[in-house]
């Protein structure tokens, strides 16, 4: 049995695009702003969710930044890894 993989740093990055790309799919369906959903999950400043949407600072959700937004999105959190 295998136990190290090496993972390609390019598919980590697309990984994580694919959430942040996601999330802001659902926060555009369900009309909410980034200012609104940051304030939400306990972030003062619209630019932690700016930033992840644009991929910028290599900036990530965290598991429980994925878990606040699937409850105030009222997605299912497996949506956001969906391509």
């Amino acid at each position: 049995m295998q136990l190290y993989l090496e993972i390609d740093t390019t598919e980590v990055d697309e990984f994580y695009r694919r959430i942040a790309l996601n999330v802001k799919k659902f926060r555009l369906e369900k009309n909410v702003s980034q200012m609104e959903l940051a304030l939400s999950i306990g972030h003062k400043s619209v630019s932690f969710i700016g930033k992840i949407e644009a991929g910028l600072e290599n900036k990530h959700y965290n598991i429980e930044n994925l878990y606040k937004i699937a409850k105030i999105l009222d997605v299912n959190i497996c949506e956001f890894f969906n391509t």
